[in-house]
């Protein structure tokens, strides 16, 4: 697999063409810059054009564009909302339903997470999330409206009311199913958790 060398970060490429690039970002790294202006940044690395966002502490699949052109069309998939995207996230609790729809607004606007708990273990579950929409942190909002935090959760539930701790965000973005701008051709693409989540699971059985 290639990768993508930024100050001592590694960035896996899963997919590269003329057109995009999908790679898997590490949690604690911002896609682009906040306010603050941070210069370190995925997007900083890359030098490409981003078409959508990952949380800092969110790891997983993201999508870039080689061209502002290409950019464009891919933002406009997102916003008819024909781009599929799965996330693995481990929540407290176990939900009392397998599998669900949860549904709320987000700073007044609609918004929609399918869900499937796909494993219990002592304490936690783990989920297949997959948002319909794309608000910010929505499926961190979701999940806390729920009862059922993400493990790791520092900005929408306090991280000592959890009885498991985790040293950042249990949140990875796992799949991607879209069209492809240029040639209209369908790729589904996956990551698998990265080694601190593994390593996780692997303590917390």
């Amino acid at each position: 697999m290639d990768k993508k060398e930024g100050v001592g970060i590694n960035i896996p490429i899963i997919y590269e063409d003329d057109s995009l690039a999908v790679v898997d970002k590490p949690s604690g790294l911002l896609t682009v810059p906040t306010p603050k202006n941070e210069r370190h940044t995925l997007t900083s690395i890359l030098g490409l054009y981003p078409c959508h966002r990952l949380d800092r502490d969110t790891s997983g699949l993201i999508i870039y564009a080689k061209t502002k052109l290409i950019q464009n069309k891919m933002m406009e998939e997102f916003r008819q909302r024909s781009v599929k995207k799965t996330y693995i996230a481990f929540v407290q609790g176990i939900p009392s339903r397998g599998q669900g729809v949860i549904r709320g607004r987000i700073e007044g606007l609609s918004a929609e997470t399918g869900y499937k708990v796909i494993e219990k273990r002592s304490g936690f579950a783990i989920v297949e999330a997959m948002p319909t929409t794309g608000r910010t942190n929505q499926i961190r909002i979701h999940f806390k409206s729920i009862g059922h935090p993400i493990l790791g959760e520092s900005k929408y539930a306090f991280r000592r009311d959890f009885k498991i701790k985790a040293k950042r965000l249990c949140l990875h973005a796992a799949k991607l199913e879209f069209k492809h701008p240029e040639n209209g051709k369908i790729l589904r693409l996956g990551a698998g958790l990265p080694q601190d989540l593994r390593a996780f699971l692997e303590k917390n059985v």
